[in-house]
């Protein structure tokens, strides 16, 4: 587990009902998004092996995933903003530089750092949205706390209840928790096939078949269960009437507050 330790100390103004809009100019810059999706997609399958991996334990999957997203923010910040995208972070945040490099810096370090927080705190989801327009992509990072619906599929973990069961029941438990984890398994290894069926390779396939996608995901952790849900949705191809050349944070799209109407309980709360 390699924890990235950011002099990035937080502004959560800059996620609270807001997206980073990322410039597609161009094929190249639309096959750096499908490249980035696919290395989603086999996570989703690698995730769907460990779990399925008794001698594997929960938290570590747990931890794996959160540090493969963070990650791969980290990856998308310095393709524009090199090796001191944390510069460009902080810079940012003191008003010292206001372009739209150091704004995806600021942006996605805060995501970052926020992950970073979930390897402490058990009752927290993360529930990004990924975006594709036709001339652009949006990344909507997004944490919430409260319940989360059938949207997505719960597993257990015995390894983290802290019941003191007798010797029968501890054995049903431990069944009925491997039987969750294989069908969290089969769920989650579908899902990698939505992540690429939306984000096709620009090389193999034609503009119309490409120029929009998205997916929601969520997965966290209460107490001893965890949670995992990936699901396709359908931006609108009129959200935009302009171009960009350069990144930029937005308002949220109506797609953000429509999942959280469908994924998450009344009593949850969007940070």
């Amino acid at each position: 587990m390699s924890h990235h330790r950011s002099r990035f100390t937080g502004d959560s103004r800059l996620l609270h009902r807001r997206a980073i809009r990322i410039p597609l100019p161009n094929e190249a810059a639309e096959l750096g998004l499908h490249l980035n999706m696919a290395t989603t997609a086999a996570a989703q399958e690698q995730k769907a092996d460990l779990i399925e991996d008794p001698d594997v334990p929960m938290l570590d999957v747990y931890e794996s995933q959160l540090d493969g997203i963070a990650q791969s923010y980290r990856d998308a910040v310095e393709r524009d903003a090199g090796d001191d995208f944390e510069g460009a972070a902080l810079a940012y945040s003191s008003g010292d530089r206001a372009d739209g490099v150091a704004a995806m810096a600021a942006y996605l370090s805060e995501g970052i750092w926020r992950i970073q927080q979930m390897f402490t705190v058990t009752d927290m989801v993360v529930f990004p949205i990924v975006l594709r327009y036709p001339d652009c992509c949006t990344v909507n990072v997004r944490f919430a706390r409260g319940g989360v619906n059938d949207n997505v599929v719960w597993y257990e973990s015995p390894e983290h209840s802290a019941e003191e069961l007798d010797e029968e029941y501890a054995e049903v438990y431990h069944c009925e928790s491997q039987y969750s984890q294989r069908q969290a398994a089969e769920r989650i290894r579908e899902s990698a096939q939505v992540v690429r069926d939306q984000f096709p390779d620009p090389r193999e396939t034609s503009f119309e078949e490409r120029r929009l996608g998205g997916i929601v995901t969520a997965f966290g952790r209460q107490g001893s269960q965890f949670c995992s849900g990936l699901e396709a949705v359908n931006p609108s191809p009129d959200r935009f009437d302009d171009t960009i050349s350069e990144p930029q944070i937005i308002e949220e799209s109506p797609i953000a507050r429509q999942t959280e109407d469908e994924w998450l309980d009344d009593d949850a709360v969007v940070l």
